[in-house]
C-alpha cells in the first residue's frame, strides 16, 4: 500500500509537466518582462532591469510556499476534480489576457471560479460544453476551494511581503499640475506547485478520517497543480517598500477572514458562494483603497527645495556598491549643494578621482557616502533622477 502510494505520489509530481497552466506562466512571466523593459527605455532610453527580471521571480520565489500549502492539501485532504482545474485554466487565461496581473490573485482566480462553478450548475446542466464540469463540479464539496482559496490568499500575501518590493521598476509621470514627477511599479507572476489530491484515482483512502472533504468519489491520485498569483502596483506618494508591504498585510487580513468563511462554509455549504464573492469584492476594495491612499499624498518622487531625489539605481552600478538607496535625497556633492541633475553632474567634475556624497535617508537622517571614481565613472554611477526639462525623457548618470 505505500508503495502504490508513494509511485502515485512520484506521478503526481510528474504531471506539472502536462499542466498548461505551467508552460502559460512561463510565457506570461517573459510577456511582463519585456513590457516593463520597454517602458524603461521609453522613459529612460535604457533598461533598467534585464527581461527576464519578472521570469526569475516566477521561477525561485513559490516553491516553499507550495510545500508548505501541499502539506497542508494533502494531509487534509483536499480532493477536487481534474475538470475542475481545466476551468481554472481557462479563468487564469482570461483574466491575464486584461494585461492587469494584479487579476491573478487568487481572489480573481479561485473566487471567479467558484462563481462560474456556481452558475453553471445552476444554469448550465444542458449545455453540452459544460455539462462535463457541471458533473465534476458535483463530487466536491464547495468547502474544498473556499479552503484552497484562503490558503492561496494567505500565499500571495506571503509572497508580497517576501519580494513584492525588490526591484521594482522606476517610471515617470505628470502629476495633476502638469509637473515631471517619479513613480514606482511593481509587476509579478509567482509560480506556487501545490500537490493536490484528486478525485477519481487508483488509491483509496489509508485512514478512517481522510479525506476532511470527501466528496461522492472516494478513490484518489495526485497533482502537482501550477497555481499562478499575480501582483501589481503603482506607487506615487509613498516609497515602493512601505506601499507594497502595506498592501501585504492587507492581504493577509483578508487571507484570515477568508479563512474564518472557509471554516464556516464546512457547516454550512451554501455560504461558500458569498464567501468566494466577498473576497472577490474585498480584494478590489484593498487595490482600490491602496490606490487612493497613494494618490492623496504629496509626489514622493519630485523635486526637491534642497536636494536631488533618487528615482532608481541601475544594477550593479557605482551607485549600488556605494550604497545609495531608492528614495534617498543627495544634498551635496564634494561639499557643493544640487538640486537638479546638471548641477549633480557639474559637482561630480570637481573631483575625478573621488567622489563625496552627502544623503538625507528615508528617516530625513543625514549620512555620508563616499567611493573612488575610475575613469569615466563620474558618466557612469547608475541614478536615475526626475528631470527638471519638461519633456518626458530622462538618463542615468
Amino acid at each position: 500500500m505505500l508503495g502504490m502510494w508513494g509511485m502515485e505520489l512520484l506521478k503526481g509530481v510528474g504531471r506539472l509537466l502536462t499542466e498548461p497552466l505551467l508552460y502559460y506562466g512561463v510565457l506570461l512571466a517573459a510577456f511582463v518582462g519585456w513590457r516593463r523593459m520597454n517602458k524603461e527605455r521609453k522613459h529612460f532610453h535604457i533598461r533598467v532591469y534585464g527581461w527576464f527580471q519578472e521570469s526569475v521571480f516566477f521561477w525561485r520565489s513559490g516553491w516553499a510556499v507550495g510545500l508548505f500549502l501541499s502539506i497542508v492539501t494533502v494531509v487534509s485532504g483536499m480532493a477536487v476534480p481534474h475538470d475542475v482545474l481545466l476551468l481554472l485554466f481557462y479563468v487564469t487565461v482570461l483574466l491575464s489576457l486584461t494585461g492587469q496581473m494584479r487579476l491573478l490573485s487568487p481572489a480573481y482566480t479561485v473566487g471567479g471560479l467558484v462563481l462560474l462553478a456556481a452558475g453553471f450548475m445552476k444554469y448550465g446542466g444542458a449545455w453540452p460544453l459544460v455539462s462535463k464540469y457541471v458533473e465534476s463540479l458535483h463530487k466536491a464539496p464547495i468547502s474544498v476551494f473556499i479552503w484552497l482559496l484562503a490558503l492561496l490568499l494567505f500565499a500571495e500575501g506571503f509572497l508580497i511581503l517576501r519580494n513584492g518590493a525588490v526591484a521594482t521598476s522606476p517610471q515617470l509621470a505628470k502629476s495633476k499640475r502638469g509637473l515631471m514627477i517619479g513613480e514606482h511599479w511593481v509587476d509579478r507572476i509567482w509560480f506556487v506547485p501545490v500537490l493536490l489530491p484528486i478525485s477519481n484515482g487508483p488509491l483509496s483512502s489509508p485512514f478512517s478520517w481522510w479525506p476532511l472533504f470527501s466528496g461522492v468519489d472516494h478513490s484518489y491520485s495526485f497533482a502537482l497543480v501550477p497555481f499562478l498569483l499575480g501582483f501589481s502596483q503603482h506607487m506615487q506618494g509613498m516609497h515602493p517598500r512601505a506601499s507594497i508591504q502595506m498592501a501585504g498585510r492587507r492581504v493577509l487580513w483578508l487571507a484570515a477572514a477568508v479563512c474564518a468563511g472557509a471554516l464556516a462554509s464546512s457547516w454550512f455549504p451554501s455560504l461558500g458562494i458569498a464567501v468566494a464573492a466577498a473576497a472577490l469584492i474585498a480584494r478590489e476594495c484593498l487595490a482600490f483603497w491602496q490606490h487612493r491612499q497613494d494618490r492623496s499624498r504629496p509626489p514622493y518622487f519630485s523635486q526637491q527645495e534642497q536636494g536631488l531625489v533618487i528615482l532608481g539605481i541601475l544594477p550593479e552600478s557605482k551607485a549600488e556598491k556605494i550604497g545609495l538607496k531608492i528614495g534617498e535625497v543627495i544634498v551635496k556633492v564634494n561639499g557643493i549643494p544640487v538640486k537638479t541633475e546638471k548641477e549633480f553632474y557639474e559637482a561630480l567634475q570637481h573631483n575625478r578621482a573621488f567622489c563625496k556624497l552627502e544623503v538625507l535617508d528615508q528617516n530625513e537622517e543625514v549620512r555620508f557616502v563616499q567611493g573612488a571614481l575610475y575613469e569615466n565613472e563620474h558618466h557612469e554611477l547608475g541614478l536615475l533622477f526626475v528631470q527638471t526639462r519638461e519633456k518626458w525623457t530622462s538618463e542615468a548618470v
